[in-house]
This record gives structure tokens, sequence and C-alpha cells, in this order.
């Protein structure tokens, strides 16, 4: 039973089968593509989200040091694709990382890997198709047409929102009114969320809240992707020159509006602010391994594929760091945590030409990004049904159009009902936990098969550094520098030290009578300095308190302690991902030591595992669900269905 779980491919099997065309349908994929078509659909699916929205976030949480987290980020994804670009060079088939893992690790790692990669584009397609959205919605609502009388077109709340953020803001909304809080003086995110649930139509106590703009730009892309490769790059090739002629014109004008003043200081929440960047600054890179996607549509997939994918990490980094340097010295990095960071900034120095301009750029930026993650999806079913993992219809290629029709078709049901309903930060993480994932064994992939005199190896090859020399001191050094630099933070981590709530944690996490309290006690504290309100905001008085105000106010508070602080195991939970990477780290260097392993990968697979396990518990308990439900349809249909299998019974 072991045995049949990890069987696996050999490359010359692969490379026959590819040789033949697969030919139950009859047809092959079309050969269109060259480095630079990789190149612009690599940029097409990095310079999306990424750049127009979750860098403001970023650059909110890490201040102007943020730049050092994307060069980290796009440092650990250069080693995963010098991973991938020997697999693609060894394999150059469609696939990407669940081909490579059927080569390295069996058939049940595969399968795994192409679960995983579900997550990463349909999931990812979600995310980005909800940004796009958003985008698209307040474009709409600049429009402004004096003869026609058109001062903005405004989509009710409800239809432009998916059903969990109005629920969770019309909540949240609840908490902070009872707790003192006008409606007026709410957040905009949480006074529109709470707008769009009470204003939603209803069938009985069901709120119709649902993003249509969303479901409208995914059935458009779909209908794109399926009629062809040829009709799809030209699309891609035409918005990545937009959006490209954008951002330098974004970076050309911004230039002169830098207040090197708001580079100081330059981390203002040091390291830990940088890395609460980690999830979106990763998000922004993901999608370079779609190219990889395309290997049986290139024309020369072992020279281009590789140089395709550094070519656009190497561009996206260099455009990713001169924006987030133009945006923290513009404006303050504190108000950059908005959804659309460039128009925001030019906005604030009243250029409100530029500022319309990349609303329409973002629209179209957004919209290749779902291009290359459409596309990237179906290839990776249509690779699992050639292996008898999926069923055959799976694997049909249309006759006239040559794409993997019958799968495109189910990816675009699979992407727009959910983006329909799913939360942006949930679909986020969980896109981001799936791809670093399918990283981390593509790496591990290749340092298997390093060894093995039996493999066939392509024209690329990572180039071969001993990592034992260099992976064990860089260790210890970390250890030493946590044990004395950031000794406090490293003891609080150690010692599960408790770590006190924010005040709006806090507000929401009170009942009725807990929040009297609060309001009594602040009553208290401004008596003694004549400032007693009539209506007081709890929240906002909190805020405003200094940290030392602050622990010294929850402390002698008479609410109860486990609404004060996290701790204990609900604290600790948190925790158990790091102390994975942390033993595991362990034992790669234990590997580097005895098996002399090639450090490009090793130090690929060590980042994307750290950048991982600084997702959350919660990302992993998702992740680890869906990995449940995969393998409940791998033994229910892949195991018994497999080619490899089958092929073991008919001999």
């Amino acid at each position: 039973m072991l045995e049949k779980l990890f069987r696996k491919k050999s490359i010359d099997k692969i490379l026959a089968d590819a040789e033949k065309g697969y030919n139950e349908h009859g047809t092959s994929l079309h050969k269109t593509l060259g480095v630079r078509d990789l190149t612009a659909f690599g940029i097409a699916a990095i310079i999306g989200a990424g750049i127009f929205s979750t860098i403001g976030k970023a650059s909110a949480e890490g201040g102007p040091a943020v730049i050092f987290l994307f060069i980290f980020t796009a440092v650990a994804c250069s080693f995963a694709a010098f991973a991938y670009a020997e697999f693609a060079s060894m394999v150059p088939v469609s696939g990407s990382a669940y081909t490579y893992s059927y080569v390295a690790f069996g058939e049940l790692v595969a399968w795994i890997i192409g679960w995983s990669l579900i997550m990463e584009y349909a999931i990812g397609n979600i995310t980005v198709a909800i940004s796009w959205s958003d985008y698209f919605t307040g474009l709409l609502s600049s429009i402004r047409i004096p003869a026609l009388n058109i001062n903005g077109i405004h989509l009710p709340d409800w239809m432009t929102m998916d059903y969990l953020t109005a629920y969770n803001g019309h909540k949240h909304a609840e908490a902070l009114i009872h707790a003192g809080k006008n409606f007026a003086n709410l957040d905009d995110a949480t006074r529109i969320a709470s707008s769009a649930w009470n204003t939603a139509p209803r069938i009985g106590n069901f709120h119709l809240v649902a993003d249509l703009p969303a479901l409208g730009i995914i059935i458009f892309i779909t209908w794109l992707v399926y009629r062809g490769m040829k009709e799809s790059r030209n699309a891609s090739n035409a918005m990545v020159v937009v959006k490209l002629a954008v951002i330098l014109l974004v970076l050309a004008v911004g230039v002169f509006y830098v207040d090197t003043r708001n580079w100081s200081p330059f981390a203002p929440n040091g390291v830990s602010g940088v890395l609460k960047g980690v999830s979106a600054v990763f998000f922004a890179y993901i999608g370079f391994d779609a190219i990889s996607t395309t290997a049986e549509e290139c024309k020369n997939p072992q020279r281009d594929l590789p140089r395709g994918m550094m070519w656009a990490i190497i561009i996206c980094t260099i455009l990713y760091v001169a924006i987030a340097l133009v945006l923290t010295g513009i404006v303050n990095y504190s108000l950059l945590s908005v959804g659309d960071p460039l128009a925001f900034v030019f906005d604030q120095i009243d250029l409100k030409l530029m500022s319309g301009i990349i609303a329409v750029s973002a629209v179209f930026a957004m919209a290749s990004v779902l291009l290359v993650f459409q596309m990237g999806q179906p290839r990776i079913w249509m690779s699992m049904s050639r292996d008898g993992l999926l069923p055959k219809s799976f694997s049909k290629i249309h006759p006239k159009y040559k794409t993997p029709s019958f799968a495109t078709i189910v990816v675009g049901f699979v992407v727009a009902v959910p983006s329909l309903f799913m939360n942006l930060t949930i679909v986020t993480d969980l896109c981001s936990i799936g791809t670093l994932f399918a990283f981390v064994l593509v790496c591990a992939g290749v340092l298997v098969l390093q060894n093995k005199p039996d493999v066939k190896r392509g024209k690329f090859k990572i180039p071969y550094i001993n990592s034992k020399y260099i992976v064990p001191p860089l260790f210890i050094g970390i250890l030493v520098l946590g044990f004395t630099i950031y000794k406090n933070e490293s003891s609080a981590f150690i010692f599960n030290k408790p770590v006190i709530n924010d005040p709006v944690k806090i507000i929401t996490l009170l009942n009725d009578a807990e929040r009297l309290t609060i309001k009594d006690e602040i009553k208290a504290e401004q008596a003694k300095v004549n400032l007693i309100g009539h209506n007081i905001d709890a929240e906002a008085y909190l805020n405003k308190l200094t940290a030392q105000q602050y622990q010294r106010f929850i402390d002698k508070s008479a609410i109860s302690p486990e609404k004060k602080y996290e701790q204990g195991w609900a604290l600790f939970r948190h925790k158990i991902p790091m102390w994975i990477f942390f033993f595991i780290s362990l034992y790669i260097i234990w590997f580097c030591i005895t098996k002399n392993l090639s450090l490009i990968p090793v130090l690929g697979l060590i980042s994307c595992l750290y950048m991982m396990c600084e997702l959350g518990i919660s990302n992993w308990i998702g992740f680890g669900i869906w990995l449940i439900v995969g393998l409940v349809v791998y033994f229910l249909y892949g195991f018994k269905n497999s080619k490899l299998n089958v092929e073991k019974i008919t001999k």
C-alpha cells in the first residue's frame, strides 16, 4: 500500500508521453510563447493587487523599511524560481510543481501539491477579483459628465461586497457604537460594511450581499482564456504595457513630491512591524510560478522558462522597492493603510488627474493577474487528469481553440461563486500558504534529485554551492542575535509571556455590562483632570493613551483578565508554526552537514517555510482542512484510477 502511494513517474516517461501528444482527445496545445511573452506573463501575474493594493497595508505596518521585506521576499522567491527553472528544464511539460513533485516524491505528494495549487490559483483569483471590484466601483463613482448630469455612478454597497465582510462589519460597528462611538465616526470600511448589511435585500433573515462586479470580470476573463493562448497572450501583453507605463509615470511624477523627512524613522515599528507585512508582500509576488504551467506552449521551454521567471522577478522587485520609497516619501507611512494607496497619495497632494489615471490602470492591472491565474489553473487540472487522478474530461483540448476547454469552464465556476461571498483577508492568507507550500516542495524536490546519477538533466542547472559551510554558521548567528540584541522578544516568545490586547479587540470582546464598566472607569480617569464628557467613546479614548498609560489603565480595570490579555494556550497556539519551523530547520541543517546539500534550494526551502510559518495557526488549520478534503477525493477516485496503477494492473 505504502509503495503504491509513493509511486513515481520517470522523466523519460513524462517526456515520451508529451512527445506522443496525449492523444486521448486527438489534439494538443499550441506552441506560441517565447521568453518575452513569458516575462510579460510573469509581470502580469506579479504586478497587480500587490502594487495597487496590499503594498499600502505593508507600508503602514513597516514604514519605509518595508522595502527590505520586498527584497527578502524577492530573494526567497528567486531561490524558489531557481528550483522551478531546473525542474522546468528537466520536465518541460504543463503541470508546474505538481508534475515536479510526481518525479521527486511520488503520487501522494504530487496529489497534495496539485490540490494546494488549486488553492493558489483559484483562491488567488478570488482575492484579485475582489480587489478588482473595489477599484472598478471606485472608478465608476469618480465618473463626472456634467452634460449628462452624471455625478458618479454609485452601485449599492450590498452589490459590491462579500457576505462575510458585511456581516463582520455590522457586528463590529454594533460593538463600537455600544461603547460610545457615533456611526459617523466609524472608519470608512466598517461604516460601508454595516451599511451594506443593513440596506441589503432579504429573503427571510438572509441578507442578499454579493460582489457582482467580481463575478462579471471572472466571466469575461474565463471566456478570454477559453478562446486561446494567442488571444490570452496578446491581451496580457497589452495590459502589461499599460500598467508599466502608469507605474513609470507614478515614479517620474511622485519623485518630485518626496519629502525625505517622511523616511524618518525608517523602521518605526522595528523588525516585528516589517514582518507583519509578510502575507501582503508575499501575495504581491505569487504568480511567477504560473509561467511554468505554460511549458507545453513554449517554443523552447528548457531555455526560455528559466529566463522568463528570473527577468519577471528582477523587474518587479525594482518596481516594488521604488514605489514603496515614493509612497512613504510623499505621505507619512501611517496614512497608507488604505485599499488604493497609489491613488490615495496623489489625492493627498491634490493631483486628481494622476489619481484617476492610476484608478483606470489598476483595473487593467488586476485583470491581467486574473488572466494569468485563470490560465494556469486549468493546465494543472489537465496534467492531473492525464495521470488519471481527475476525470478524463479535465484533459479535453478544444479542437479549434487548442485550450483545456472543460477545465477552463469548471475553473470559472470554482472562482466565480466564492468571489461573491468570501472575505478578502481570508482568501489572501490561504492563497499565500498554499503557494508557499508548493515552493517548499519544489525546493525540496531539487534536493532529493541532486545526487541521483540516473536523473536526466535539462539545459539549466542550479549553480552548486555546498550549504554545510554557510547554513549552520548562519543559523548559529541568528540564535546569537536573538539572545543578545533581541533578548526580550526571544524570552517573551519562549516563555509565552502574555500580550495585551489592543483597544479595538478589547472593546469588541466585551459584553454590555463590561462596556459600561469601562466607561465608568474612563469617567473616573477624566474626573481627575476635569475632562468629563457627556458621550464617552471608549475605543477613541483608549487609542489616544500612550503605551504606558494604556498598560496602567488595563491593569487596573475590573474587566476579566482573559479579555485584557492574550495568554496561555490562546497565545501559544499562534506560536506553533514557528516552533515547527525551528525543528524542521534543525533537521535541514543536519542534512546540509551530512549530505552536502546545494545552497540555493536549501535557502529557498528555509525562507519559504519561514514565511509560511509567519501566516499564523488559523491559516494552517484552514490549509489542513483543505488538504484533508483533498485526500478524501484522492482515495475515493485518484488512487484507483491513476494511470500508474492501471498500467501496473494491465501488465
